[in-house]
């Protein structure tokens, strides 16, 4: 147990802070639960799907949710358990022993450190699966394509060939691909069109009746194959990642898509930018958990509590907005991923600190 290796009014605390944030945070996921199935049933009737496919969809899109909540459900649930203790003078009594600043920083670290681990864990290996489950639910229901970029399909680059697939399935299965295929002085060498293609592992795909014209100087040539190995660094993996944002995508995923991009020589900003924030968001229930602290530091037995969760609330709000902002701003602006990836949690671990200064210098 988690508790057990804490001193007994960091238990307390530990307590008081863990059943407030668990509270929060299952107010906030029933509330975006009932708005996400309010907004599916716009999609009733498509296809086949049905009320019980919106209501699954829903359920698996939570551990997302979770991911995306926990900093602010643990700012709010520390800021309403810091502001209970204060409110009974709990709060002055432990200061009054001895306990400084520094200590209960600490003492909050360690309490938070529960919280950066299960961020983690949800972002990483439980919402990443549940997110592309949610996909592939909904769009198999609803009889829907994974992407179609441009009227003329999907393009990916791939090595030094260009690849049009006019559909990719739920399966990540493709229909009507067309293949063309140049050398290192750009010259076109093939075009091979294929009505589909399945994925075998690992590195070929199965292309189903093939027309490929061979071109040789003045002169081409066609011919008509039944099935054709195709060999390509696109793999069911990488097209999987049409179906999820960036955002909600597991790290290894992400760095292997930008290893993709970069070895094509295309753009990376906006999954570099989700990469570095995968990493940094975990430690941001640490910056809430400080930034809650002076709140308790500026208790008064006539403030009412309700105000200081509102105050959490806001600030909840603004950090969410933020990140957004800055991850769009970065990917027009073209910043450095580690800057727009680091500056909210970087302003509000500032904001932190510029409170607590000025709570202690009263």
């Amino acid at each position: 147990m988690a508790l057990a290796n804490l001193k007994i009014y960091e238990r307390y605390l530990a307590r008081e802070i863990y059943a407030a944030t668990a509270l929060v945070l299952a107010a906030f996921l029933a509330l975006f639960a009932f708005f996400d199935l309010i907004h599916e049933f716009e999609d009733l009737g498509k296809g086949g799907y049905q009320l019980h496919h919106a209501v699954m969809y829903v359920t698996l899109t939570m551990p997302g949710r979770v991911y995306e909540l926990f900093p602010i459900a643990v700012l709010i649930g520390t800021l309403y358990g810091l502001t209970l203790l204060a409110r009974h003078s709990e709060i002055t009594v432990l200061r009054a022993s001895g306990l400084s600043t520094r200590a209960m920083l600490l003492s909050l670290g360690k309490i938070g450190s529960v919280f950066v681990l299960l961020t983690f864990v949800f972002g990483e290996y439980i919402a990443p699966p549940a997110e592309k489950a949610a996909q592939e639910l909904r769009l198999k229901a609803t009889s829907a394509l994974v992407a179609q970029e441009f009227r003329t399909g999907l393009w990916v680059k791939d090595e030094l060939s260009f690849v049009n697939v006019r559909d990719v399935l739920p399966d990540t299965s493709l229909r009507e691909i067309r293949i063309y295929q140049f050398d290192v002085k750009n010259q076109l060498l093939s075009i091979s069109e294929a009505a589909s293609a399945t994925f075998l592992p690992p590195d070929h795909w199965l292309l189903k009746n093939v027309a490929q014209t061979l071109f040789d100087g003045d002169r081409a040539r066609v011919t008509r194959i039944p099935e054709l190995e195709w060999r390509s660094a696109l793999n069911p993996d990488i097209l999987s990642v049409l179906m999820v944002v960036p955002e909600r995508m597991s790290v290894t995923t992400l760095y292997a898509y930008i290893r993709h991009l970069a070895d094509n020589q295309q753009k990376t900003d906006r999954y570099e930018i989700a990469l570095w924030k995968k990493l940094f968001y975990p430690l941001a229930a640490l910056v809430m958990m400080a930034l809650a602290l002076p709140f308790a530091y500026t208790h008064n037995r006539m403030t009412a509590v309700s105000i200081k969760v509102f105050a959490g609330v806001m600030l909840g709000i603004t950090f969410h907005m933020l990140n957004g902002l800055f991850s769009h701003l970065g990917v027009i602006n073209s910043w450095p991923p580690f800057f727009s990836a680091i500056t909210p949690s970087a302003m509000f671990l500032v904001a932190a600190g510029g409170m607590l200064w000025w709570v202690e210098r009263r």
